[in-house]
């Protein structure tokens, strides 16, 4: 069983344009998160998947691979989906879908996903999740939060505040979603063919039709953030992690 990344990226961003390409401290955005999903033992291989000619030369300036994609791709699973397919992967093969606004990525993050999903077979998907105690994070739409069950299955994800805490009591637990998936790939393919859900629709959460077509989705919760770009203004915060 291999273990395999690809890192989606497309150059056109509706809030970000050219978000990809952007530089940070000397690097595009899209070679610093090659680097450090390259930094993590457990992953067998890395690849970009794009349509993007700029962004394929970004990653070959550091000796990446590239894996060119069709521009018809509606969601950045789908072109994870159409790569993994070009790589002709076992259907037991996991394939690790990492969003390409994450320059501030941990490694750590990606062992603890890759060792919890490997160590149960059966599993066909899943994800990540840290825990909030800012109450300004808590209540960023851009910080998905997502509940789970006592087996650490998902429940729902949600931009919005979840749980509600009626009694505003202090016991209560707030997990950010960590854009990160594990899929094996005979999964990953009948993802792409489910049709897209109401929920979904409403949330912009691809994950949602997982869940609404009745599938499980394993969420490990990890100490290591993982925070995503969703603006200049992030590059600028967390920029001194570097």
């Amino acid at each position: 069983m291999k273990v395999i990344a690809i890192i989606p990226a497309r150059f056109e961003s509706k809030r970000f344009p050219g978000k990809a390409l952007t530089d940070i401290l000397g690097k595009t955005m899209i070679q610093r998160v090659y680097e450090q999903v390259q930094k993590s033992p457990l992953i067998d291989s890395v690849y970009v998947a794009t349509d993007s000619d700029a962004i394929r030369t970004s990653i070959e300036e550091i000796d990446g691979r590239v894996i060119m994609t069709s521009a018809q791709c509606s969601s950045g699973t789908d072109r994870v989906a159409e790569a993994a397919r070009s790589l002709h992967l076992k259907p037991d093969d996991v394939v690790i879908n990492i969003q390409g606004d994450q320059p501030f990525l941990k490694p750590e993050c990606l062992n603890d996903l890759v060792r919890a999903f490997t160590k149960t077979p059966a599993l066909t998907m899943g994800t990540l999740a840290h825990e909030l105690t800012n109450e300004e994070e808590i209540n960023n739409p851009n910080n998905v939060k997502v509940i789970f069950d006592r087996n650490s299955f998902a429940i729902y994800f949600s931009r919005a505040k979840i749980p509600f805490n009626r009694d505003n009591t202090d016991d209560t637990l707030y997990y950010k979603h960590i854009g990160i998936y594990a899929y094996s790939n005979l999964f990953l393919q009948e993802f792409t063919d489910l049709p897209y859900s109401s929920l979904e629709n409403i949330e912009k959460l691809e994950q949602l039709r997982a869940i609404e077509a009745g599938y499980k989705i394993q969420v490990t919760v990890t100490e290591h953030d993982s925070p995503s770009v969703d603006d200049p203004t992030d590059i600028e915060k967390h920029t001194a992690a570097l």
